[in-house]
């Protein structure tokens, strides 16, 4: 039997749950604002407004399938070649994770633009660009970036302009929105926790899981990097 006393904590307990999740539910919402707000002026739709003499075209990896990138990837690959092909940048990064032999979105990403004619000396390659944050971070220090363009879907753009910005990067994106995908609505919740997780990396700065020397996106590319 459940005494008065038991039932007065149950309702404390449910009261201070509640208000928790309240907390938690209004920081969420309060810091995807503020990484909004501060990635939105730099992000672009179109070329009109667009600037330019950008140190490289930053190409942020997604998912592949059999050696193909996936639709999503495939798009943001699409974008960059038209973006090159206006000449925003000589140079593009493609940045994704290669953490193991049997798993490599870096070289499919590269494979994708050597079949569509741009030189390998263009072609930069990060294999440890893990995440959002990581890819932002090795760019600047591995591949001594400064200036840079970063492709991706419109919901990630967000999260990856504050990460480059607030890292010291002079960062601008451009949106690889070619269609819709499937699950987004799922993506779209995630990408609330993770822009969360990416506000607290941009104040305690923590180092990516690999660094390594140094391959000045100012150099040439090649099919070994």
């Amino acid at each position: 039997m459940i005494t008065i006393n038991k039932l007065k904590l149950i309702k404390i307990l449910l009261i201070v749950g509640a208000a928790a999740a309240v907390l938690v539910l209004a920081t969420l919402l309060i810091v995807n604002g503020i990484v909004k707000h501060s990635a939105k002026p730099y992000i672009f739709t179109d070329t009109d407004t667009l600037p330019t003499d950008f140190d490289c075209i930053l190409v942020l990896g997604c998912g592949v399938r059999n050696g193909s990138p996936s639709p999503m990837l495939e798009d943001r690959l699409k974008t960059a070649l038209s973006l090159y092909d206006l000449s925003a940048s000589p140079k593009i990064l493609v940045s994704g994770d290669n953490g193991s032999r049997d798993y490599d979105e870096v070289s499919v990403m590269r494979d994708y633009l050597l079949a569509q004619d741009v030189p390998v000396e263009a072609i930069f390659m990060d294999h440890a660009g893990f995440s959002t944050y990581e890819s932002a971070y090795r760019a600047r220090d591995i591949f001594c970036a400064d200036k840079v363009l970063i492709v991706t879907q419109s919901y990630h753009l967000y999260r990856a302009v504050y990460d480059a910005r607030a890292l010291g990067l002079d960062a601008y994106g451009y949106s690889a929105d070619l269609r819709s995908y499937y699950g987004q609505a799922v993506r779209e919740v995630r990408e609330v926790l993770a822009r969360a997780k990416d506000f607290v990396y941009s104040i305690l700065k923590p180092l990516p899981t690999y660094l390594g020397e140094q391959i000045p996106i100012s150099g040439a590319g090649n099919a070994e990097n």
